[in-house]
C-alpha cells in the first residue's frame, strides 16, 4: 500500500526528552544535554531515563530488532517538522550512513507528516513507540482473537498515516480495467482500508459475544475470578502456571503473553477460583491497544480480586505499579481489590518470603514470593484465601420437596457439600458458598436469607 524506503534489523533507538510531557517527571537539573549527543552515555544521566530507554531497546529487541546505536537529545518542545531539531536529525543520519543502520525506532509519538518527514530525510525505515509495540503484538498474537485484535489496532495506527501521504497515494488510477470517475489511489486506500476496519470489528463482536456466553456459565457457577495484572515481564505468566500447574508459554522477554488463559484452581480451603492470566501493560500504552483488547481486558475488569504482579528486583517498580494503576483506572478496573504480588525476590539480597497486612482490617495486601524458585507460593495462597475465603458462608437449609428449582440452582453454584432427607420428605442441605453466591440466589429464587442458618461466617 505505501511506498516506503524498505526495513530492515539493524537500529538505531532515538528518544527526545521533550520537558513539556507530564509523563516525565524526572528533574531536570540531573540531565546534561549539553555534552556531546552523539555520545548518547554521556547524554542521559538520569536514571529515569536511562531506563526509559533500557526498556525501548528490549522492546526493539522482542521486535527482532537489532540495535546497534542510539542518540539522545532534549527540547522544550516538539519540533514540527522532526520531532527532533534539524541537527539532531543530521545527527541521526550521520550515525546511520557510518553504522549502516536500516531502521531508526523513535522512543517518542510521531505524527503522520513527522513520519514521512523523517522517512524522506533519513531515506530509512522510521518507526515510532507505537508502531514498534504493534508489530511486537502482532508477531506475538497467537488466537485468532488476539490476530483479529492486533489487525484492529494496526489499521486503526495506519488509517492516520493516510493522511498527506506517499506521492504515488495521489496518482489517479489508470490502464485497462482501472479507468474510473477519478478516483486517486489515496480514496481508494482509505476507502479499502475503512471496509477492512469495519470487518475486523464485526468479526471481534461474534467473538466478545461468543466470550461473554462463556462468561456467563462461569458466573452461573459462582466461582470468584482472580486476574493476574502488572507490567509486562514481571513475572505473570511463570505464577500463572506455578498456581495452576498449567504449561502456558512464559519467557524473560516484553510481551510474552497476548491472549487471555484461564484456568480452574482449588485454594488451600478447598474452595475452586477462576485464575486468568493477561496481557501486560507498559508505561505510555498506546491508546489503539487500549482500545482493541477490550474483550480481552473483560476478564480483569470483571475479576473478583487483581493480583497486582510486581517485579520486586527492578529499580524502576514504584513506577511500573503507577503506569499499571493508570491503566487499571483507564479501563474501569481501579475499585477492584487488589492484592500485590511482589515477585522475584530471589533476585533481592538476604530477603524471605512474607504478607504485608492492613494495619486495621488485617487483610493481606502484599506478598513478596519467587515464582521461578516457588518461594512463598503457600503464603500466596493463603492470602488469596484471606480475600475470598473471607466472603464464604458454611450453613444449613431446609428445603421442602416442591422447591427442587431452588435446589438445583443450589447444586448449579457448587454451593451444596452434603445432602439428607428427614422422615417428613425435607431435604437438609449442608452448604459452603460465597456472599457474592448468595446474593445472586437472592435476586434469581427470591431466597429467603433468615432460612440459611449459618453455622460459620468467615471473615478475616
Amino acid at each position: 500500500m505505501f511506498d516506503r524506503p524498505q526495513g530492515g534489523e539493524r537500529a538505531i533507538v532515538v528518544y527526545i526528552y521533550d520537558k513539556t510531557q507530564e509523563h516525565n517527571k524526572t528533574p531536570t537539573h540531573n540531565l546534561d544535554f549539553n555534552s556531546p549527543e552523539s555520545d548518547s552515555d554521556n547524554a542521559l544521566q538520569s536514571p529515569r531515563l536511562v531506563n526509559l530507554l533500557n526498556e525501548f531497546k528490549e522492546l526493539a529487541s522482542a521486535a527482532g530488532a537489532e540495535v546497534i546505536g542510539q542518540v539522545t537529545g532534549s527540547r522544550a518542545s516538539p519540533d514540527a517538522k522532526y520531532y527532533a531539531g534539524t541537527g539532531k536529525v543530521e545527527e541521526i543520519a550521520e550515525l546511520a550512513d557510518t553504522l549502516e543502520a536500516e531502521l531508526i525506532l523513535f522512543n517518542n509519538p510521531l505524527s503522520p507528516a513527522q513520519q514521512r518527514n523523517l522517512e524522506t530525510k533519513l531515506k530509512r525505515r522510521v518507526l515510532d513507540r507505537t508502531g514498534l509495540i504493534l508489530d511486537i503484538f502482532a508477531l506475538r498474537a497467537r488466537s485468532h482473537e488476539g490476530k483479529l485484535q492486533v489487525e484492529l489496532a494496526q489499521h486503526e495506527h495506519l488509517a492516520t498515516r493516510l493522511v498527506r501521504g506517499w506521492t504515488h497515494l495521489e496518482r489517479q488510477k489508470g490502464g485497462i480495467g482501472l479507468r474510473g470517475p477519478g478516483e486517486t489511489q489515496l480514496e481508494t486506500d482509505r476507502r479499502l482500508l475503512g471496509a477492512r476496519i469495519t470487518t475486523i470489528k464485526s468479526r471481534l463482536d461474534k467473538v466478545l459475544r461468543q466470550r461473554q456466553e462463556s462468561r456467563k456459565s462461569r458466573q452461573k457457577s459462582k466461582l470468584p475470578t482472580v486476574s493476574l495484572v502488572g507490567y509486562t515481564n514481571a513475572g505473570k505468566s511463570t505464577l500463572f502456571n506455578r498456581l495452576s500447574k498449567a504449561d502456558i508459554y512464559a519467557a524473560d522477554q516484553l510481551f510474552a503473553t497476548l491472549d487471555p488463559t484461564l484456568r480452574k484452581i482449588d485454594l488451600q480451603s478447598g474452595e475452586p477460583v477462576i485464575l486468568a492470566d493477561t496481557v501486560g501493560f507498559i508505561s505510555d500504552l498506546p491508546h489503539e491497544l487500549v482500545a482493541a483488547f477490550q474483550s480481552t481486558l473483560i476478564e480483569t475488569t470483571e475479576a473478583d480480586l487483581l493480583l497486582h504482579v510486581i517485579d520486586a528486583a527492578d529499580p524502576e517498580r514504584s513506577q511500573h505499579i503507577e503506569d499499571v494503576d493508570q491503566v487499571l483506572a483507564e479501563i474501569g478496573a481501579g475499585e477492584i481489590i487488589e492484592l500485590r504480588v511482589y515477585n522475584k525476590i530471589d533476585l533481592l539480597e538476604t530477603f524471605e518470603p512474607r504478607i504485608d497486612y492492613h494495619a486495621e482490617t488485617q487483610l493481606p495486601t502484599a506478598v513478596w514470593i519467587s515464582a521461578e524458585k516457588s518461594l512463598g507460593i503457600e503464603l500466596l495462597f493463603e492470602a488469596i484465601s484471606a480475600h475470598i475465603g473471607g466472603l464464604q458462608i458454611h450453613g444449613h437449609i431446609v428445603l421442602e420437596a416442591n422447591e427442587g428449582k431452588l435446589r438445583a440452582a443450589l447444586y448449579a453454584a457448587n454451593a451444596v457439600k452434603a445432602e439428607s432427607v428427614d422422615e417428613l420428605g425435607d431435604l437438609h442441605l449442608e452448604l459452603k458458598t460465597t456472599e457474592t453466591a448468595i446474593q445472586h440466589l437472592l435476586q434469581d429464587h427470591t431466597l429467603d436469607i433468615l432460612r440459611i442458618t449459618k453455622s460459620e461466617s468467615l471473615t478475616s
